[in-house]
């Protein structure tokens, strides 16, 4: 019984470092890691690229996770395009995320990249999302 209480106790220890581990470090259904190399090489497929630079700390990134990037309507857009999304960690600083904030006009995440199918360079969105402003931003022509 001691033994049972005391690994019940151990788990419980572990919860809140699992709870704010950055998110490189906990594997996301569809989202592969962000790189320039990646991007090129997903443009070069004529595929479009959703990037979201992103760190634990961000606030304003995980309330646009929960409430726009992850809701049913964006996925399913997402899917519908044959989009893949990228996702890069600041966490703990990265200098080519850091370049990539820099070319963009900002000094800090979130950053969110839309890149065409067709090559090209890519839509900036505002640093707080809305459903409307990702789904405008996949067709920039209708």
């Amino acid at each position: 019984r001691a033994l049972a209480a005391a690994a019940a106790i151990a788990a419980l220890a572990l919860l809140p470092a699992l709870a704010t581990a950055p998110p490189a470090a906990r594997a996301e259904a569809g989202v592969e890691p962000w790189s320039a190399a990646r991007v090129a090489a997903l443009q070069t497929e004529g595929r479009p690229v959703f990037v979201n630079l992103t760190a634990a700390w961000c606030i304003t990134c995980k309330v646009n996770e929960q409430l726009v990037l992850r809701t049913a309507p964006v996925q399913a857009a997402f899917a519908a395009r044959n989009l893949v999304y990228l996702k890069g960690d600041w966490t703990n600083g990265d200098a080519a995320i850091g370049a990539l904030l820099r070319e963009n006009g900002r000094e800090g995440v979130p950053l969110y990249l839309v890149y065409p199918a067709g090559g090209g360079e890519p839509a900036v969105l505002p640093q707080v999302l809305t459903e409307g402003i990702v789904l405008r931003a996949l067709d920039p022509g209708a």
